[in-house]
Protein backbone atom coordinates (compact mmCIF):
# COMPACT_ATOMS: atom_id res chain seq x y z
CA UNK A 1 0.00 0.00 0.00
CA UNK A 2 1.34 3.39 -1.45
CA UNK A 3 -0.40 6.81 0.10
CA UNK A 4 -0.91 8.95 -2.56
CA UNK A 5 -2.04 12.97 -2.45
CA UNK A 6 -5.00 13.92 -4.55
CA UNK A 7 -5.63 17.81 -4.80
CA UNK A 8 -7.18 18.14 -7.92
CA UNK A 9 -10.05 16.37 -9.49
CA UNK A 10 -8.87 13.06 -8.18
CA UNK A 11 -10.43 14.31 -4.71
CA UNK A 12 -13.53 13.36 -5.96
CA UNK A 13 -14.44 9.09 -5.57
CA UNK A 14 -16.12 9.42 -9.14
CA UNK A 15 -13.39 10.67 -11.11
CA UNK A 16 -10.83 8.93 -9.59
CA UNK A 17 -12.10 5.80 -8.37
CA UNK A 18 -15.09 5.96 -11.57
CA UNK A 19 -13.34 7.20 -14.37
CA UNK A 20 -9.91 6.08 -13.73
CA UNK A 21 -10.33 2.75 -12.31
CA UNK A 22 -8.53 3.39 -9.14
CA UNK A 23 -8.98 0.79 -6.00
CA UNK A 24 -7.88 2.76 -2.91
CA UNK A 25 -8.32 1.23 0.37
CA UNK A 26 -8.62 3.96 2.28
CA UNK A 27 -9.50 8.08 1.84
CA UNK A 28 -7.74 10.28 4.64
CA UNK A 29 -8.22 13.88 4.31
CA UNK A 30 -5.32 15.85 5.00
CA UNK A 31 -2.89 18.88 5.30
CA UNK A 32 0.28 18.92 3.59
CA UNK A 33 2.62 21.76 5.13
CA UNK A 34 5.38 23.78 2.48
CA UNK A 35 2.92 23.24 -0.49
CA UNK A 36 0.74 24.99 -1.98
CA UNK A 37 -2.21 24.47 -4.45
CA UNK A 38 -2.22 26.40 -7.60
CA UNK A 39 -4.47 26.10 -11.02
CA UNK A 40 -2.05 27.60 -13.46
CA UNK A 41 -0.72 24.25 -14.72
CA UNK A 42 -1.04 23.65 -18.88
CA UNK A 43 -2.46 20.44 -20.14
CA UNK A 44 -0.62 18.17 -21.88
CA UNK A 45 -3.00 18.88 -25.30
CA UNK A 46 -3.03 23.15 -25.93
CA UNK A 47 -6.77 23.34 -25.29
CA UNK A 48 -6.94 26.59 -23.22
CA UNK A 49 -7.66 25.35 -20.13
CA UNK A 50 -5.16 25.09 -16.38
CA UNK A 51 -5.63 22.21 -14.12
CA UNK A 52 -4.33 21.78 -10.20
CA UNK A 53 -0.84 22.03 -9.76
CA UNK A 54 1.32 21.42 -6.13
CA UNK A 55 4.61 23.48 -6.20
CA UNK A 56 6.88 24.23 -2.86
CA UNK A 57 5.36 27.49 -0.92
CA UNK A 58 7.25 26.88 2.62
CA UNK A 59 4.29 29.71 4.11
CA UNK A 60 1.68 27.33 2.62
CA UNK A 61 -0.56 24.66 3.61
CA UNK A 62 -2.21 22.37 0.93
CA UNK A 63 -5.38 20.24 1.79
CA UNK A 64 -6.86 17.20 0.40
CA UNK A 65 -6.80 13.78 0.20
CA UNK A 66 -4.51 10.30 0.56
CA UNK A 67 -5.81 7.80 -0.53
CA UNK A 68 -3.94 4.24 0.35
CA UNK A 69 -3.46 2.45 -3.21
CA UNK A 70 -1.38 -0.17 -4.57
CA UNK A 71 2.48 0.31 -6.43
CA UNK A 72 0.11 -0.93 -9.87
CA UNK A 73 -2.35 1.93 -9.07
CA UNK A 74 0.10 4.47 -8.55
CA UNK A 75 1.61 3.72 -11.65
CA UNK A 76 -1.04 3.83 -13.78
CA UNK A 77 -1.92 7.38 -11.99
CA UNK A 78 1.41 8.87 -13.12
CA UNK A 79 1.04 7.15 -16.65
CA UNK A 80 -2.18 9.02 -17.35
CA UNK A 81 -0.88 12.22 -15.61
CA UNK A 82 2.13 11.89 -18.01
CA UNK A 83 5.23 11.71 -15.64
CA UNK A 84 7.48 9.58 -18.09
CA UNK A 85 7.50 12.61 -20.59
CA UNK A 86 8.00 15.52 -18.18
CA UNK A 87 4.13 16.66 -17.82
CA UNK A 88 4.50 15.81 -13.93
CA UNK A 89 7.23 14.37 -11.36
CA UNK A 90 6.39 12.42 -8.57
CA UNK A 91 7.19 14.11 -5.00
CA UNK A 92 7.10 12.35 -1.58
CA UNK A 93 5.64 14.69 0.52
CA UNK A 94 4.74 14.94 4.43
CA UNK A 95 0.91 14.54 5.37
CA UNK A 96 -0.75 15.52 8.25
CA UNK A 97 -4.48 13.89 8.84
CA UNK A 98 -7.36 16.94 9.22
CA UNK A 99 -8.80 14.57 12.02
CA UNK A 100 -7.02 11.41 14.47
CA UNK A 101 -6.86 8.33 12.32
CA UNK A 102 -5.32 5.07 13.40
CA UNK A 103 -2.72 3.99 10.54
CA UNK A 104 -2.83 7.69 9.01
CA UNK A 105 -0.34 8.70 6.56
CA UNK A 106 2.52 10.41 7.44
CA UNK A 107 3.81 11.25 3.80
CA UNK A 108 2.26 10.55 0.71
CA UNK A 109 3.21 10.17 -3.20
CA UNK A 110 2.23 13.31 -5.35
CA UNK A 111 2.59 15.10 -8.75
CA UNK A 112 4.12 18.52 -8.95
CA UNK A 113 4.97 20.46 -12.26
CA UNK A 114 7.57 23.41 -13.02
CA UNK A 115 5.03 23.81 -16.32
CA UNK A 116 2.69 26.80 -15.11
CA UNK A 117 1.23 28.90 -17.46
CA UNK A 118 -0.75 32.55 -15.59
CA UNK A 119 -2.99 33.28 -18.57
CA UNK A 120 -4.73 30.01 -17.94
CA UNK A 121 -7.78 29.35 -15.81
CA UNK A 122 -9.32 26.27 -15.13
CA UNK A 123 -12.49 25.24 -16.47
CA UNK A 124 -16.06 25.70 -14.23
CA UNK A 125 -16.31 22.14 -15.11
CA UNK A 126 -13.19 20.77 -13.64
CA UNK A 127 -13.37 23.23 -10.27
CA UNK A 128 -16.88 21.52 -10.05
CA UNK A 129 -15.59 18.01 -10.04
CA UNK A 130 -12.37 19.22 -7.14
CA UNK A 131 -15.18 21.62 -5.58
CA UNK A 132 -17.45 18.22 -4.93
CA UNK A 133 -14.29 16.04 -3.94
CA UNK A 134 -13.35 18.63 -1.30
CA UNK A 135 -17.22 18.64 0.36
CA UNK A 136 -17.43 14.86 -0.45
CA UNK A 137 -14.25 14.36 1.93
CA UNK A 138 -15.52 16.89 4.33
CA UNK A 139 -12.36 19.49 3.54
CA UNK A 140 -12.43 22.49 6.23
CA UNK A 141 -14.86 25.52 4.92
CA UNK A 142 -11.76 27.84 4.63
CA UNK A 143 -10.27 25.65 1.87
CA UNK A 144 -13.61 25.06 0.05
CA UNK A 145 -13.81 29.00 0.25
CA UNK A 146 -10.67 28.77 -1.82
CA UNK A 147 -11.64 26.82 -3.96
CA UNK A 148 -14.88 28.49 -4.59
CA UNK A 149 -12.57 31.56 -5.26
CA UNK A 150 -10.71 30.30 -8.14
CA UNK A 151 -11.43 32.17 -11.28
CA UNK A 152 -12.71 30.16 -13.88
CA UNK A 153 -13.99 30.16 -17.24
CA UNK A 154 -16.06 28.28 -19.82
CA UNK A 155 -14.62 24.96 -20.45
CA UNK A 156 -13.42 24.82 -24.60
CA UNK A 157 -14.61 23.49 -27.15
CA UNK A 158 -11.65 21.41 -27.46
CA UNK A 159 -11.66 19.98 -24.37
CA UNK A 160 -14.65 19.21 -24.30
CA UNK A 161 -14.38 17.07 -27.60
CA UNK A 162 -11.30 14.96 -26.47
CA UNK A 163 -12.69 14.12 -22.30
CA UNK A 164 -14.34 11.09 -24.07
CA UNK A 165 -10.95 10.10 -25.71
CA UNK A 166 -9.07 11.01 -22.31
CA UNK A 167 -11.35 9.19 -20.38
CA UNK A 168 -10.98 5.80 -22.32
CA UNK A 169 -7.14 6.02 -22.25
CA UNK A 170 -7.35 7.03 -18.35
CA UNK A 171 -9.08 3.99 -17.72
CA UNK A 172 -7.56 0.87 -15.86
CA UNK A 173 -8.23 -1.95 -18.49
CA UNK A 174 -7.58 -4.60 -16.48
CA UNK A 175 -10.38 -3.96 -14.01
Amino acid sequence: MIWYFAYGSNMQRETFCGRRGIVCERAVPVRVPGWRVVFDKPPLLPIGEAFANLVPDPAATAIGVAYAVSADDLAHIELTEGVAIGNYRRVTIPVEPLAAVSDGPCEAASLSSDRRDGSLRPSTRYMGLIIAGALEHGLPEPWLAFLRGVPTGAESALASATRPLLDAFMRRRDR
